[in-house]
């Protein structure tokens, strides 16, 4: 019996690979993304906790040298959770662009992918109807050698 061969397997196996690299791109964009903003959160941790600390080195008697470092580790903090938030950004600048390659590379895979099935159901079609034409011939010949042998 005879079997389908697509013959843009290999576009199809080419668009697959690209598919496949997007989403590769999308997931290590999406584990640095995560990665950010788990360091964020304890940034932002450390910052409340050293907020907290100040206000409790507020009562009392106040070491000037110890507010003022305080406030610097405070300060330099916040400075950090600021370059964090600017990566953040960038990083879902780049992570929107894959996502719409993405989307680009299976809309092109999808495609060669419903091609595929139509010449596939074409093809099975004309397996069938080939077939059938057999089995008619068959049956012709069938019914011409019995009318030979009884006529």
């Amino acid at each position: 019996m005879a079997t389908f061969r697509f013959e843009l397997q290999a576009v199809l196996d080419a668009r697959l690979r690209a598919e496949e690299l997007c989403q590769c791109r999308v997931a290590e964009l999406e584990a640095s993304r995560r990665r950010l903003e788990d360091g964020l959160r304890a940034q932002q941790a450390r910052i409340g906790e050293s907020r907290e600390q100040l206000r409790g080195r507020l009562l009392g008697p106040i070491d000037a040298n110890t507010l003022r470092g305080q406030a610097n580790a405070s300060l330099a903090g916040m400075r950090d959770a600021q370059r964090v938030v600017l990566e953040l950004a960038g990083i879902h600048r780049r992570l929107q662009g894959v996502v719409e390659e993405l989307r680009a590379a299976s809309r092109d895979r999808r495609a060669v992918e419903i091609l595929k099935e139509r010449r596939y159901e074409d093809w099975r079609r004309e397996q069938d109807r080939r077939e059938q034409a057999e089995l008619d011939e068959l049956a012709v010949i069938r019914g011409s050698r019995r009318l030979m042998e009884t006529g």
